[in-house]
């Protein structure tokens, strides 16, 4: 009798965490951003991960260095941090910064200064998301919980009560400061990846991991 209720009561509890955790928070064209003006809708991604994009006519191979600025944390009052404290706001910046120097030097010379065939980057920590512990790992297997997140990970979508992280990229023309292109942006961790709802920042963590591979894919 005892299981059985036990059982009643996670379904219950998983009913709601489904009807709680299918909102999921879009990036914004963040308005403290330089580039804010010049981003538009971006039809070309209708899974929402790139929401917003600014895109110029550029031979990305013209470029062999770039200038990788430290990574900074968005302090408007759009910025999408969820419970999310100054220490881990840092933390996750730093994570960024070797990151996304270890994805660019696959493809290019890293420098200090404005140089010949140089591009500067700029990358905003604009949000993030923390996992709920305990819970994002129980619900992969839960009944509840499992038919929805096998359904999510077939559609590459977010995982229940998982973390995420956003940012913004720009990136110039470092010897004019020229804008060739910028986005809004927002990753996390395939829903049945289970190693990244361990710990209380792991999906952020994946989150950063793929957004660097994806500049790197942008540039390439």
């Amino acid at each position: 009798m005892r299981s059985l209720k036990t059982l009643s009561l996670l379904a219950a509890i998983s009913g709601l965490l489904l009807l709680t955790g299918c909102a999921s928070t879009r990036p914004t064209p963040y308005a403290g951003l330089p580039s804010s003006p010049q981003l538009r809708p971006n039809p070309e991604d209708p899974s929402g991960r790139v929401p917003y994009q600014y895109a110029s006519n550029v031979k990305w191979r013209e470029y062999s260095s770039v200038v990788l600025e430290p990574v900074e944390i968005y302090s408007g009052a759009d910025g999408q941090f969820e419970d999310i404290s100054a220490q881990e706001k840092e933390a996750l910046a730093q994570y960024m910064d070797a990151h996304f120097q270890k994805a660019l030097a696959g493809r290019f010379t890293l420098v200090n200064a404005p140089s010949p065939q140089a591009l500067r980057v700029r990358v905003t920590l604009t949000g993030a998301k923390s996992n709920t512990r305990f819970l994002s790992t129980f619900l992969r297997f839960d009944i509840g919980g499992g038919p929805y997140n096998a359904v999510q990970a077939a559609r590459g979508e977010e995982g229940l009560l998982t973390g995420s992280v956003s940012y913004a990229v720009e990136i110039f023309d470092a010897s004019n400061n020229r804008l060739l292109n910028a986005y809004v942006a927002k990753q996390f961790p395939n829903a049945w990846n289970i190693g990244a709802t361990l710990g209380r920042m792991d999906a952020s963590k994946v989150g950063i991991d793929k957004a660097a591979e994806d500049l790197l894919a942008r540039l390439n």
